[in-house]
């Protein structure tokens, strides 16, 4: 699994969709889901034919085409609905329901992966976005947070993860915005603060994991900035046991996956 197959493909979604979902029809003007809506979030969609406009409040915000995938956001991420789905045209669509898509993910890990990709695509335009509107602002306020169990993290790190843990004292930068990256990093013990344009975004505590955007999209640059806020120790992943651990453990992929969707709900969020 190369650094090409994190890149979206319509035929690769398709086949995903596909082996899990049956077509069916919406109606020109009908209303596919609502803004906020939980009682409907539990189906993400594939279209084949027409299109979908998306809309915050009555803002149209985007389109959906032919090939492309939406809803999915509230399925991975398990929250309301960020945005509501009307058919601009008739359209013909597959959906899968929230246990359809995750059964489905487990027997396709290069799709978690492109997913990945899609969701890291779209961080790095919401931080331009926030960074063109000045819109970043301080978060001191914000609360430790972790992706995964910090038993459960070092269990599925375990054999796969070479490097031994790396100790960083107090204020130490441990990835800087715009460098090129070959590993992410677990938090073992301590608490590491996220920066984007030196506005706090994100502290981990043990279980938290970052920078895993510069794995999935390799030739890109790092997104942010991570130093330790307090002394922490790190344990090193590197791209070959990031893929190991997306293809043999569906709940590490659905938690990368959870969390991505996390981050661009906060930051999709301070764009109003």
């Amino acid at each position: 699994m190369d650094a090409q197959v994190a890149t979206y493909d319509p035929a690769v979604a398709l086949q995903f969709f596909k082996a899990a979902g049956r077509p069916e029809l919406i109606s020109e003007g009908e209303k596919i889901f609502d803004e906020n809506e939980r009682e409907r979030r539990n189906k993400v969609y594939y279209l084949l034919r027409g299109e979908v406009s998306l809309l915050a409040g009555r803002r149209p915000i985007g389109s959906v085409r032919p090939g492309e995938i939406f809803g999915e956001m509230a399925v991975i991420s398990r929250a309301p609905r960020s945005a509501s789905a009307v058919a601009k045209t008739a359209c013909r669509v597959i959906a899968l329901d929230d246990r359809e898509f995750q059964a489905a993910l487990r027997k396709a890990p290069e799709f978690a992966l492109m997913l990945m990709s899609v969701m890291i695509h779209r961080l790095r335009a919401r931080i331009a976005e926030l960074k063109q509107q000045n819109a970043l602002s301080p978060e001191a306020e914000l609360k430790e947070s972790a992706a995964f169990d910090p038993k459960v993290l070092a269990q599925l790190v375990h054999g796969l993860a070479d490097d031994p843990p790396v100790f960083y004292q107090e204020g130490a930068t441990i990835v800087a915005e715009g460098q090129k990256g070959i590993r992410m990093y677990a938090v073992v013990e301590g608490r590491v603060r996220v920066s984007v344009g030196g506005r706090t975004v994100e502290r981990l505590g043990p279980g938290g994991v970052f920078g895993e955007a510069a794995l999935i999209d390799a030739a890109a640059a790092r997104i942010a900035d991570a130093i330790a806020e307090i002394d922490a120790s790190l344990q090193p992943i590197s791209r070959a046991a990031f893929l190991a651990l997306v293809k043999t453990s569906p709940e590490f992929a659905d938690t990368m996956l959870s969390s991505l969707a996390g981050r661009l709900r906060t930051l999709t969020a301070k764009l109003g």
